[in-house]
């Protein structure tokens, strides 16, 4: 993983000091609330419903076992005891003090982690599949791009204050596990017929008000010309996006007012000035860029005999069995596997875990994963680098933390912001009624019946639960000060991208399990051998869900 240098120490340093002043500043009544606001979205400071809340950056979602034992502190030192995985891979606080805002980021600046940039007009956090580098199905390691993109957008003056929030995803699998095409840019790395390494670039998705799936605009952009290529459509929407209406400033709806094929033709000849230019990867960066990611120490392994004696200990335990089968993902290293760490035991607000849980979970990565783990945008965590041979005793470990609820893809494995318990943009709380949905289905056996269903819940329109992409979409909405709860079928962020379709008028929150528990019902009664929800919704369409959930009782 990449380890600051000094020049990132300096300048992180000085950033810190920067902040501290400014809040000083602020607190004592220098700086009024709107001049403050920038500053502090700038370092990730948001004002919640009840409380400040800190985005701690993750790049690319990668962490080490010293910067989880930091974070454990953190959060028993100046918060409640517990952080929460955001959908973009990021830590965010929800109970930090505002005035010791600056003491956390002096705190995270041990560790090489900061907030810069996880809020605010910019460059988001760049996010990519949390199985990176060990992927099967992997192309090449998209995390050293990931990298490069990280640097070259960080204070990137030309890009600061853009006319919206800004955000990128890279994918190099043959199954996008990353969501490119509901992003602002998302990048599938990709060889041409001559074997070079490129990128195919889609433009103009996302969720939130106006949802809308990406474009393909060029089909191959070469290794070399990533960033210039990337600044080239940074500075069409700097120049022609929206700043008189947030609801409008996305370069999504640019891209729609333009027309995919004239947004493409601007950027192309933008390029023209800089594909040449100094932001092309020379050889030697790219490199650079990759030693940062060296494959750890892996051993020879007989993987036959391990997966063998797997299988005995599978067969004699059915609670191991069903873990192996949901939350272990194969290894392109013989005798290795990565680990799913599932964050959504009922009864746990999806994605929040505790000081002590962080504390385990490093002591985990040390044993058994090299010191690393990864954080999804599912809201979970990843050991990558976990011997098949360990499987066993890993399992029990994680149990005993709370850690091996093995639902990880079906239906109880849900996304869910916040919502109104702590988001003061949420209309309607998320976390009770996930927790109703998952005591609905509290049946494991069931649930394995069932197959692979997302199931995605946001507490208002700016979609943070990416509830438009969900095989089943929960959006909270307000009615004259009560809360409802929209329901949307067939959405999906996989290389069939599509946005679900609101199958008809709100629920309350009483509703809500019951609602769902009628459409699995005609998923049961509806489908084909081997054919997921998302499939037979596709087939047979929302009119049998609808009916069934709108009927009325004899």
């Amino acid at each position: 993983m990449y380890i600051y240098d000094e020049y990132d120490r300096r300048i992180q340093g000085q950033r810190v000091k920067q902040f501290r002043a400014q809040m000083e500043r602020y607190l004592d009544g220098q700086l009024e609330e709107a001049e403050f606001l920038p500053l502090r979205l700038q370092n990730g400071l948001y004002v919640q419903r009840l409380a400040p809340m800190l985005r701690i950056c993750v790049p690319y979602g990668l962490l080490n076992s010293r910067q989880l034992r930091k974070l454990a502190h953190i959060t028993r030192t100046y918060d409640k005891g517990y952080c929460h995985v955001s959908t973009r891979q990021n830590i965010q606080l929800n109970w930090p003090q505002l005035e010791q805002v600056p003491d956390i980021l002096d705190e995270l600046l041990e560790v090489e982690m900061h907030c810069n940039q996880t809020s605010g007009n910019c460059i988001r956090n760049t996010t990519t599949d949390q199985f990176a580098g060990v992927a099967t199905d992997e192309l090449l390691d998209p995390r050293p791009y990931c990298e490069l993109i990280r640097q070259w957008s960080t204070f990137h003056p030309e890009f600061a204050f853009l006319p919206r929030k800004f955000k990128i995803a890279v994918s190099a699998t043959q199954e996008d596990r990353a969501a490119i095409r509901v992003h602002d840019i998302g990048l599938q790395i990709v060889r041409n017929e001559a074997g070079d390494v490129g990128f195919s670039v889609y433009v103009g998705g996302g969720l939130g008000r106006t949802p809308v799936i990406g474009s393909l605009i060029n089909e191959f952009v070469p290794e070399a010309h990533l960033l210039t290529y990337l600044e080239a459509i940074l500075r069409i929407y700097n120049q022609f996006g929206r700043r008189d209406n947030k609801f409008k400033a996305r370069i999504k709806i640019l891209v729609r007012a333009m027309t995919p094929e004239v947004f493409a033709e601007k950027v192309a000849a933008e390029w023209e000035h800089l594909r040449n230019g100094s932001a092309t990867l020379t050889q030697e960066e790219i490199d650079r860029a990759k030693s940062y990611f060296t494959e750890p120490a892996y051993e020879t392994l007989d993987d036959t005999a391990a997966q063998a004696e797997v299988d005995r200990l599978a067969s004699e335990t059915k609670a191991f069995a069903n873990w192996l089968k949901r939350n272990v993902h194969p290894h392109r290293v013989p005798g290795y596997t990565a680990v799913n760490l599932s964050l959504k035991p009922t009864g746990v607000a999806p994605g929040d875990i505790t000081d002590k849980q962080l504390e385990v979970i490093a002591d985990l990565a040390d044993q058994f994963s090299f010191g690393e783990v990864r954080t999804t945008h599912e809201q979970n965590m990843v050991l990558a680098d976990v011997k098949k041979s360990d499987l066993y005793t890993l399992w029990q470990s994680a149990k005993a933390a709370g850690f091996a609820t093995p639902n990880i893809g079906t239906l109880t494995d849900l996304i869910c912001c916040p919502g109104g318990d702590f988001c003061s943009l949420a209309n309607a709380k998320s976390i009770p009624i996930a927790e109703a949905i998952q005591r609905q289905f509290d049946d494991l056996d069931y649930l394995y019946d069932l197959g692979d269903i997302d199931l995605n819940i946001s507490g208002c329109m700016n979609a943070c639960g990416h509830h438009h992409v969900g095989h089943i979409g929960i959006l909270g909405v307000d009615k004259k000060g009560e809360e409802f709860y929209q329901v949307t079928l067939g959405g999906h962020s996989g290389n069939e991208a599509s946005l679900g379709r609101v199958i008809g008028p709100s629920f309350n929150a009483e509703e809500m399990p019951s609602v769902v528990q009628k459409i699995v019902d005609v998923y049961v009664e509806q489908r084909t051998d081997e054919e997921r929800l998302i499939d037979t919704v596709n087939r047979v369409g929302i009119a049998p869900f609808k009916e069934r959930v709108y009927a009325k009782a004899s």
